[in-house]
C-alpha cells in the first residue's frame, strides 16, 4: 500500500500576489527520470506545490508513472491532461526514428484541448517546457495568454576545427545539425511563435544567438536544472585533500559515451596528466555507441590500464561516486544543459570543461575551469594543462571544491529557480493586466 505524503506548498509570495492560473505544454514529463522528462516533472510539481493552479498536457504514455506518483504524494493543485497520437501512427517513432515528426504532429493535435482547457480556465500564463528545442515551434504561442516559450536549446555547436578526430557518420550529423539551426532562422511557423512570445528562455547563449536578432529583445539565458539543496542550505561538503603526488589525480566522467560528449578529447587530455602523475585514473561511468572506439583510443594512448569503465549505476550509486573523485572532467562539444555537471558541483568537485553550452553557463571562475580553446589539438593541451593543475597545487582544488559546491547549492538551487521563474510569471501577468487596462 503506497505511502501517502501530505501536501505542503513550498513557496508563498511575500506581497501575497494570488497563486496563478497555468497551463504547461510537456510532451516529456515523467517522475524518477532524467534528461527531459525528469525537466518536465520538476517543473511541473515544484510549480504546483507553489499553490499555483497548474494543468499539464503531456503523453497518454506517461499517465501510469504519474498516477502513481501523484498517488503517493497528491498535489491538489496539479492536474494532468494526457493525450497521444493514434496507435497506428506510433510506428513512426520506434527504435527513436521519426520522433520529431511525431512530436510535432502531437503539438498541432494538442492545440484543440490547449484552447478548451483555456476557455473554461482562463490561464494567467501558457508555457512551453518539453521538448526544450529552439526549432521545435510551439502551438500554445497562439492561445490569447502570455506565452513562455523554454528554456530551450539546440543552437548549440562545435566549431569545424573541434570536430578533428570525429568519425565520417558524427561529422555528416553535425553538418546536418548545422543545417537545421540555419533553416529555423526562416522557418515561417517557428518565427511566428517567436514572434508571439512574451518570453523566450534560452538555455545557453549559443541558443539565443541562433535566434533571429528581431526577437532577441525577448530573449532570457535561463539554465532549466537544478539541485536539491534550498539555497539556506551552504554547508560545504568535507573536501578530498588527497595528494597527488603520491597518490595520483581521481578523475571523473559520468554520461553517455557518445560523440558529442567530447571522450575524444577528454583521454588525450588524461594521458597527459598521466604522464606527470602516474598513479592517477579516470573513472568513466556510463555506456553507448562510441564504447568500442574509445576503448580502443584509450589502448592506443597507453592509458587503458587508468581507466575504470562502468557501464552502469543506479542513480543513488552514481551519486556517491562523486565525492570520491578529486576532479569532474566533461569535454561535451555542445550541451545544452549538463546534468552531470551540476550534480559534481553540488558534491563539491571542481569542473574541468569546455567553454561551450550549458557547462560554460554552470561553471564559472570559482567551480572550476574553462578551456576556451577552438581547435581539438589545443583543447586537448589546455584539458591537461588545467587537470595538471589541480594536480599540482591541493589549495586552488580545495578553493575550487568549495566553490563549486556553493555556486551549485545557491545560484542553481531549485528554490532559486523557481523563484525566478515566479518573478517572470508575476512580471508578464502586471504586462498583461496593464495593455488590458490601456
Amino acid at each position: 500500500m503506497a505511502v501517502v505524503t501530505p501536501f505542503k506548498p513550498l513557496w508563498s509570495p511575500r506581497n501575497k500576489m494570488r497563486p496563478l492560473r497555468i497551463l504547461l505544454s510537456a510532451y516529456a514529463c515523467e517522475p524518477d527520470r532524467g534528461s527531459e522528462p525528469g525537466i518536465g516533472w520538476q517543473w511541473a510539481t515544484r510549480l504546483a506545490q507553489c499553490g499555483h493552479d497548474v494543468y499539464v498536457i503531456t503523453r497518454a504514455n506517461n499517465e501510469p508513472s504519474i498516477r502513481k506518483a501523484m498517488a503517493a504524494k497528491p498535489i491538489p493543485t496539479l492536474h494532468f491532461e494526457y493525450f497521444d497520437l493514434p496507435r497506428w501512427l506510433s510506428f513512426w517513432k520506434r527504435g527513436g526514428r521519426g520522433v520529431q515528426l511525431y512530436y510535432f504532429l502531437w503539438q498541432l493535435m494538442t492545440f484543440p484541448l490547449a484552447m478548451s482547457l483555456h476557455r473554461r480556465r482562463r490561464f494567467d500564463v501558457v508555457h512551453h517546457l518539453t521538448f526544450g528545442v529552439f526549432r521545435h515551434p510551439s502551438c500554445l504561442a497562439f492561445l490569447d495568454a502570455p506565452f513562455v516559450f523554454g528554456p530551450v536549446g539546440g543552437g548549440e555547436f562545435a566549431p569545424r576545427s573541434l570536430r578533428e578526430g570525429l568519425s565520417f557518420g558524427a561529422r555528416l550529423r553535425e553538418s546536418v545539425r548545422d543545417l537545421a539551426n540555419a533553416y529555423a532562422r526562416v522557418d515561417p511557423l517557428l518565427r511566428s511563435v517567436l514572434k508571439r512570445a512574451t518570453k523566450i528562455l534560452c538555455k545557453t547563449e549559443e541558443t539565443r544567438n541562433c535566434v533571429p536578432q528581431t526577437y532577441h529583445a525577448q530573449c532570457e539565458v535561463f539554465l532549466e536544472i537544478g539541485t536539491e539543496q534550498t539555497a539556506g542550505d551552504t554547508q560545504p561538503p568535507v573536501p578530498l585533500e588527497r595528494d597527488a603526488a603520491a597518490s595520483g589525480l581521481r578523475v571523473l566522467y559520468v554520461g553517455r559515451l557518445v560523440y558529442l560528449k567530447g571522450l575524444h578529447l577528454a583521454l588525450p587530455a588524461f594521458a597527459k596528466l598521466l604522464e606527470h602523475y602516474p598513479a592517477s585514473r579516470f573513472t568513466i561511468v556510463g555506456s553507448g555507441p562510441e564504447e568500442l572506439s574509445l576503448r580502443r583510443l584509450s589502448e592506443q594512448l597507453g592509458v587503458a590500464h587508468a581507466i575504470d569503465w562502468i557501464a552502469w549505476l543506479p542513480r543513488a550509486e552514481v551519486l556517491d561516486m562523486y565525492p570520491r573523485n578529486d576532479v569532474f572532467l566533461f569535454a561535451s562539444l555542445h550541451d545544452s544543459s549538463g546534468n552531470a555537471v551540476l550534480e559534481a558541483m553540488t558534491a563539491g568537485l571542481p569542473v574541468v570543461c569546455l567553454k561551450r553550452g550549458g557547462p560554460a553557463t554552470i561553471v564559472d571562475s570559482f567551480s572550476g575551469i574553462g578551456v576556451g580553446a577552438d581547435r581539438s589539438s589545443l583543447a586537448i593541451q589546455q584539458l591537461g594543462d588545467a587537470l595538471h593543475l589541480l594536480a599540482s597545487n591541493v589549495s586552488l582544488r580545495m578553493h575550487l571544491s568549495r566553490g563549486a559546491h556553493a555556486r551549485a547549492n545557491n545560484y542553481f538551487s531549485w528554490r532559486n529557480q523557481i523563484e525566478r521563474m515566479n518573478a517572470l510569471y508575476y512580471a508578464l501577468q502586471a504586462q498583461s493586466e496593464l495593455r488590458a487596462f490601456q
